[in-house]
């Protein structure tokens, strides 16, 4: 990407417009965003999950500790239509 001019790039947008038109494009942008934010939360679930890992592999007494609830992803600030909640899988089915 960092050897393209200019008139390489304006000529890659006109391709890519006159394939998807201009009216899909942003929702295709919007579509992206969502899909990266989705990405990003995951990936820091994945992190916390992967530090209460760590702490529950030292002495601890696991039973004081309340059932988690079941998370939910939000695709969008205010968008609730398109909220679900995340299947967590089973650790001792994976084996």
């Amino acid at each position: 990407m960092g050897n393209l001019r200019g008139w390489e790039i304006l000529v890659i947008v006109g391709v890519i417009i006159l394939l998807f038109g201009a009216k899909k494009l942003p929702d295709m942008a919007r579509s992206l965003g969502k899909s990266a934010r989705i990405l990003k939360s995951e990936a820091k679930a994945m992190k916390k999950d992967g530090e209460a890992d760590d702490a529950a592999a030292a002495p601890a007494d696991q039973s004081a500790q309340p059932p988690a609830a079941p998370r939910t992803i939000q695709a969008a600030p205010g968008d609730v239509t398109s909220s679900r909640p995340v299947s967590e899988p089973n650790r001792t089915a994976q084996g």
